[in-house]
């Protein structure tokens, strides 16, 4: 991942004023990095999107009381269940290719149990995959878009 963006922030500004900023700057990040996400031969792109939402899922933690309670619980809910998603699938990502990396150093008798644990382990990639789209399915990205701009809209407004 690229890093963070840079937050700017009005030191004039109220804390919900900053918590705001910081919640649209994240979220920004999240959205950012949906395209491709479930290209597993691009393990990247799900990593990227995965760290940004864990810092908005942060964000919105560290900033609770600044946001209306009902908005700020659903918002939060969202993010932590497309953060599970995307942690299911990174998990196979990084076992495979750790697999990988050690294949030319495993002994010859136990090459064929390392190839099948490698395609049990892509299988299991696929079906984390598999649970993963409905969370990043266009639709329902907009609709966490829409919530959390509602949510910084609350304390912008």
């Amino acid at each position: 991942m690229a890093g963070a963006r840079k937050v700017e922030l009005d030191c004039e500004a109220s804390l919900a004023q900053a918590a705001a900023r910081v919640v649209e700057v994240r979220a920004a990040e999240v959205f950012e990095h949906a395209e491709g996400v479930l290209d597993v031969d691009d393990v990247e792109r799900v990593h990227d999107m995965r760290v940004a939402t864990r810092r908005l899922r942060a964000a919105l933690e560290v900033f609770e009381v600044c946001f209306p309670k009902k908005r700020h619980r659903k918002a939060l809910k969202r993010v932590k269940a497309l953060a599970d998603a995307l942690g299911e699938r990174r998990d196979f990502d990084v076992e495979i290719e750790l697999l990988e990396d050690l294949a030319e150093g495993v002994a010859e008798p136990d090459r064929d149990a390392h190839a099948t644990l490698i395609a049990e382990l892509r299988a299991r990639q696929r079906r984390a995959n598999n649970a993963l789209t409905p969370f990043v399915a266009p639709k329902r990205l907009k609709k966490l878009r829409r919530r959390l701009a509602k949510l910084v809209k609350a304390v912008k407004a």
